[in-house]
């Protein structure tokens, strides 16, 4: 990796920052086959792909007691840390509950909106390599906060499911949980099987193959969005600790080797302090080579601008899953930033606050979706509907107005309904 201009970099180079995309488009048609499949045959295709795909023989797919009995024997530091993250994103979720409004607009006219939940939410948790149990509580919590009724996850078969995760999953108050992964997972929670009851919406981070299904299921079934491999973007300055900048990065391109991971300092000489950081902190890190590839990405690197806002516009363009800005004054940088999926003020707020405890949802939009959508919150899991009242004189205002809009579109029928009413 070497340090580079923003202001010298090519067409190719931009689009390899800029344009970035979960990978999903290899996977399509093997993951279309998958989902098919499960939808005709249901327990019975599940169950093959989980022996194929994960290499394990499942029985029952429901684990709700697995998942209780973790609980029950998790230690009593770690059940300790599951319940004070659960507590902190419940907290900053129940602040985002909307309340249902009336207002009268005019004599006789009123309007409103209200809030209700969706009925029955898949949590998608992933397993494998490494253990999420944070996924859970950042895709439970806020669905129960939202009043969703019945909340199902399903997380990857293993011959031993992490108990971390089990534990957690049962901490926040899962409703039922499957021992599947993978786009069988996805299939199963968006058509139902025999023994997985099918779902509304599905949510939650997963590797290229669950991304794909929540893209082959879309129309049937709700997703919140297609999520790519992690992101981040750090803005520093002279007063930015090279090391605590370092240790972000690295932290984030750990999770994945095609994760993006980028930084933007205002000068060349702060860029070179940050790079340095990098090399020598990554030898003492456990997933060391992981983290080699994720910094060799076309989408990752290390750069210099010439101007704060050469660096903003660059921020804005990058329009990273998480930003953090650690320069003198962060504030005033933010005021400035509209599309990121989650922003880190100031050089105590690490990334992986927000990835566990901090209160904020983790499950955030990459490949420059958070210029169009936020991460997952309540608003997620709720379903508005408009209210309106309106009596005999407010409806006469409004007659001449309906009447002479539903006959421009030819919609005789629509003028006549208001006419109707006022016939002697």
């Amino acid at each position: 990796m070497n340090v580079q201009a923003t202001a010298d970099l090519g067409p190719d180079r931009r689009r390899s920052l800029f344009d970035r995309d979960a990978g999903i488009e290899g996977v399509r048609e093997d993951v279309a086959e998958i989902v098919s499949k499960v939808r005709q045959e249901g327990d019975v295709a599940v169950r093959e792909f989980c022996k194929e795909f994960d290499g394990v023989s499942v029985g029952n797919l429901e684990i709700s007691d697995a998942a209780e009995r973790a609980y029950e024997e998790l230690d009593d530091e770690t059940r300790e840390a599951i319940e004070t993250a659960a507590e902190n994103v419940r907290e900053f979720h129940e602040a985002q509950m909307p309340d249902d409004w009336t207002e009268e607009f005019s004599e006789g006219r009123e309007l409103g909106r209200r809030f209700r939940p969706i009925e029955r939410v898949g949590v998608y948790v992933p397993g494998g390599a490494a253990a999420y149990p944070s996924s859970a509580i950042m895709g439970v919590v806020p669905a129960k906060v939202a009043g969703v009724e019945q909340v199902a996850v399903a997380t990857p078969p293993a011959d031993e499911i992490n108990p971390v995760t089990l534990a957690a999953i049962h901490a926040t108050g899962a409703d039922k949980v499957y021992s599947v992964g993978g786009a069988q997972a996805v299939s199963a929670l968006a058509y139902g099987t025999e023994q997985v009851d099918r779902v509304q919406k599905i949510v939650g981070p997963g590797n290229k193959w669950v991304t794909a299904a929540k893209a082959e299921v879309q129309g049937d079934v709700a997703i919140d969005f297609l999520a790519g491999p992690s992101e981040l973007l750090v803005l520093a300055d002279e007063t930015a600790n090279p090391k605590f900048v370092a240790a972000d990065l690295l932290a984030q391109a750990e999770h994945d080797p095609n994760a993006a991971v980028a930084a933007v300092a205002d000068s060349e000489e702060v860029a070179e302090e940050i790079l340095e950081a990098i090399e020598s902190q990554i030898e003492s890190r456990e997933r060391a080579e992981v983290i080699e590839e994720a910094l060799d990405n076309d989408a990752s690197g290390v750069f210099y601008s010439r101007s704060p806002s050469e660096a903003i516009l660059f921020a804005e363009e990058y329009a990273a899953e998480h930003l953090s800005i650690q320069t003198e004054n962060p504030d005033s940088v933010l005021d400035r930033v509209d599309s990121a999926g989650s922003v880190f003020l100031g050089p105590y707020t690490p990334v992986a606050a927000g990835d566990y405890a901090s209160g904020t949802n983790h499950v955030l939009p990459t490949n420059g979706l958070a210029k169009i959508t936020g991460g997952l919150s309540v608003d997620t899991f709720l379903r508005s509907t408009t209210v309106q009242r309106l009596d005999e004189d407010a409806l006469s205002e409004l007659s001449d107005t309906v009447t002479t809009l539903a006959e421009a579109e030819g919609l005789e029928g629509h003028a006549e309904s208001v006419r109707k009413r006022f016939e002697d």
